[in-house]
């Protein structure tokens, strides 16, 4: 079994930046594609960024280029987003996510439904 915890979630102002952090522990997550997902409630969950198991791609949302940085250490079995340049949009509840199915691929899907593994989510709030 995977288990997915994130941290560093907060409240900050606009213009400022925040970075998240996710820990995995139990089976291995080395050779799997990880992500982070984002949530508000009453919408659904969309893709923020992902990165492959080797940590050599990483891919992202429009919303989150040029701003968010995805980098993952497979030796302490973690993976970060840095967040700059944050503004109220970006207020949710921001998911850890990790794929079996893209295990070993050099590039995973933004679905949802492709990764199996979840966190609990860190809340992020943003105010102008």
């Amino acid at each position: 079994q995977v288990r997915l915890v994130e941290s560093g979630g907060g409240l900050v102002q606009a213009g400022e930046s925040l970075k998240l952090s996710c820990r995995a522990s139990g089976r291995s997550i080395s050779t799997y594609g990880m992500g982070w997902f984002r949530q508000v409630v009453g919408k659904e969950r969309e893709f923020v960024a992902a990165i492959s198991w080797s940590g050599a791609k990483a891919w992202y949302a429009g919303s989150a280029k040029g701003r968010f940085s995805v980098a993952r250490d497979n030796v302490n079995s973690t993976m970060s987003l840095q967040m700059n340049s944050l503004n109220p949009e970006d207020t949710a509840i921001y998911y850890c996510a990790a794929s079996e199915k893209c295990s070993g691929s050099a590039y995973c899907s933004d679905a949802v439904g492709e990764y199996e593994h979840w966190g609990q989510g860190a809340q992020v709030t943003v105010f102008s």
